[in-house]
């Protein structure tokens, strides 16, 4: 079912021939299937950070996890980059890192 106003569908820049790159990436590190032309449903939350210190300049995709440190290793070795090491937060921890195209996301778990 689709709500009004949740997030249905991300899309990140794939320039320079570095679609096969970046689906070989998000395989290797998360475990992701790719669709050719498919939208299937995902639920998701979104968030706002009001702290000018702390806020992304553009949008911040956040994934779950249920083992960080692991996590954090398979992103390294399918060639990512950690630009924010793991740290905490109320409510949990993550780390940030940017994707062979150079798109930044985070991971957070409890």
């Amino acid at each position: 079912m689709k709500l009004t106003g949740q997030l249905d569908f991300l899309e990140m820049p794939a320039i320079g021939g570095t679609l096969d790159r970046l689906k070989a990436f998000y395989i290797a590190a998360f475990s992701w299937s790719f669709t050719t032309y498919s939208r299937p449903f995902r639920k998701a939350l979104m968030g706002f950070q009001a702290d000018a210190g702390e806020a992304p300049a553009k949008p911040l995709p956040v994934l779950y996890s249920e083992d960080l440190e692991e996590t954090l290793g398979a992103v390294e070795n399918a060639g990512g980059t950690i630009v924010k090491p793991i740290f905490s937060f109320p409510g949990g921890r993550r780390f940030h890192f940017v994707d062979p195209a150079g798109n930044e996301m985070a991971v957070w778990g409890e």
